[in-house]
């Protein structure tokens, strides 16, 4: 049967189309407030940490530095929360050198040479250069230059004031970082978990969509499957940025050393659950090119797909410390394998003959990778490598011997 389109409704009576559209309105909906409260778990903790960071500099600037107005300390405290959240500390540590150096810099010469439009663009190039020659990089560069700015434009030193206001941001600064290491620290697995999300859901989808795409052998439906397969990069980009965070918090945060032997395993889970992701990717690549050529692609390799994506989403269940046995999921991923092994039809008895396949060239290619996706989603659920592969060939053993 040959890949067909989804056939355009403009036939439809204006009622269904009504109805269809504010069904559509009504997921959009939906789709918004899960998103916003997904931000709100992900960043609320944000808040906090930048209200008491804000706090403490305000305090410390006003009691112990002598700044009758404190505003530079908690601005930059405030700062260097925010964009600590999801970076790795080097980064955030190149921030806030950067504005102590557009600070630093702004104010000595904008003592000697006034305020203007020239004093202004010498003050961004020493800057810039200043952070050059320490081998800064990008964040460090971008933050000299635009404290430089503020600096010159904004106003001109306070000289009454009893230390220099890059010392006074850079107490903020210091402030920022250990509100954010030290006395309130991300949660670091509940956080890797809700980064997750955003990954691991659409995933889930984007296979069942395949599987009953292929099960009508709907061409459109294939590609928009696999398009949201590959709109998932930069989820996983943020997801393997947020993992380099939670581990430095580990590293560093009193509050958080416990957490170290279950973030650690919960990092090899995602580095293998990332890996067969990619492996779900050329599976609906090579499925999508199938039904393009008329390739056959039997029932078992579409139950197979609806069955990777209920061990997807039985994984990402047992993420969680109370639900932490995964012998469910693996069962759910070993089942699969043998439905493809199915799919692919029994191996010849003469080693020397040809084996009769019962799927094309991208089918067979696509049950490989298959494979391959298996065996790392079950790394994923705690095996080690040796014992998922053995039980990979196992499966396969067993469909071709049924």
């Amino acid at each position: 049967m040959p890949a067909k389109q989804e056939p355009a409704a403009d036939n439809d009576p204006p009622r269904h189309r009504v109805d269809r559209i504010w069904s559509a309105l009504r997921e959009r909906v939906r789709h918004g407030l899960q998103v916003r409260a997904w931000r709100l778990r992900l960043f609320g903790l944000l808040a906090v940490q930048a209200g008491v960071a804000a706090s403490i500099a305000w305090f410390v600037g006003y009691q112990f530095l002598g700044n009758p107005v404190p505003v530079l300390a908690p601005t930059t405290a405030v700062g260097i929360v925010a964009a600590s959240m999801g970076t790795r500390l080097r980064r955030t540590v190149e921030l806030l050198v950067g504005v102590i150096l557009g600070l630093a810099v702004g104010d000595a010469l904008m003592s000697m040479f006034g305020i203007g439009p020239w004093q202004t663009g010498v003050v961004v190039v020493l800057a810039i250069i200043v952070a050059v020659l320490i081998k800064g990089g990008g964040s460090l560069l971008t933050q000299a230059g635009g404290t430089a700015v503020l600096i010159a434009t904004l106003e001109p030193p306070v000289r009454e004031l009893s230390v220099p206001r890059f010392v006074d941001s850079a107490v903020g600064g210091l402030i920022g970082l250990a509100v954010g290491l030290l006395l309130v620290p991300i949660h670091p697995q509940r956080t890797m978990q809700r980064l997750a999300e955003p990954v691991l859901d659409p995933t889930i989808d984007a296979l069942r969509n395949l599987a009953a795409a292929l099960r009508r052998r709907d061409l459109g439906g294939a590609e928009q499957s696999l398009n949201g397969l590959r709109g998932l990069g930069s989820r996983t980009t943020a997801l393997d940025e947020g993992l380099g965070a939670a581990q430095e918090v580990v590293r560093l945060a009193p509050l958080r050393w416990r957490q170290r032997r279950s973030l650690a395993k919960y990092t090899r889970a995602v580095h293998h659950l990332e890996r067969s992701l990619y492996g779900c990717r050329a599976i609906a690549r090579r499925l999508t090119k199938a039904l393009r050529d008329d390739e056959p692609i039997p029932d078992e390799f579409v139950a197979a797909i609806e069955l990777l994506a209920t061990s997807v989403q039985t994984l990402r269940r047992t993420s969680t410390p109370e639900r932490a046995d995964p012998r469910e999921a693996q069962g759910q991923i070993l089942t699969a394998v043998e439905l493809v092994g199915k799919a692919q039809g029994k191996p010849a008895p003469d080693p020397t003959r040809p084996h009769t396949h019962r799927l094309g060239y991208s089918g067979a290619i696509a049950a490989g990778e298959f494979h391959t996706a298996a065996h790392d989603l079950l790394m994923a659920s705690g095996m080690g490598a040796d014992e998922a592969g053995e039980l990979v060939r196992q499966a396969l053993d067993r469909a071709g011997s049924e």
